[in-house]
């Protein structure tokens, strides 16, 4: 069975976000603060877990300093 656009996407958005923080040296908790998210939001996130909002992606991508 070959995996929804959508969910092929999340699992883009989960890999790149889990890659820039880790690259930062940044932890979940970390990047939550940053972020204005819980550290457990974050890690669902990373997971694959969540269909992410708009403002959701421009938090994180706020707290990575991704433009």
């Amino acid at each position: 069975m070959s995996e929804g656009r959508g969910e092929g996407l999340r699992n883009i958005v989960a890999a790149n976000v889990r890659h820039l923080r880790r690259a930062k040296q940044l932890s979940q908790e970390d990047l939550g603060a940053a972020s204005n998210l819980h550290r457990t939001y974050v890690g669902s996130v990373e997971r694959s877990e969540r269909n992410l909002s708009i403002d959701s992606i421009a938090a994180l991508a706020d707290g990575l300093g991704v433009e």
